[in-house]
């Protein structure tokens, strides 16, 4: 199982939330606002990017959709400019339903 963790600007969300959704075996996910510091080294902008807010996407799939949900990220968001966001990518080892002691992927 992979948790896929995308940092992106406010304004794409509701856009990346219904491309998500369009995934039928998506197991759902979590989205938190958060504030963002510093930026890519040797941009200029990144002296600049102090307190800025973002929004944070957090999903955990099975390994074979991981790339599905990576790709609709990247697909939605992608402008080309500083400050677009990131993507990072765990691997989980274990998950467990709390109601009913499910584990693994099908807990998720």
């Amino acid at each position: 199982m992979k948790e896929i963790k995308a940092i992106i600007q406010p304004h794409m969300a509701d856009k990346v939330i219904d491309g998500l959704r369009e995934i039928k075996e998506l197991p759902g996910l979590i989205v938190s606002a958060v504030n963002a510091f510093g930026g890519a080294p040797g941009d200029a902008r990144s002296a600049q990017v102090e307190d800025e807010p973002m929004t944070q996407i957090e999903i955990v799939v099975p390994d074979a959709l991981a790339e599905t949900v990576i790709a609709t990220i990247v697909q939605t968001v992608r402008t080309g400019r500083s400050g677009d966001g990131k993507i990072f990518v765990r691997e989980v080892a274990d998950v467990i339903r709390l109601r009913n002691g499910d584990r693994g992927e099908s807990a998720l």
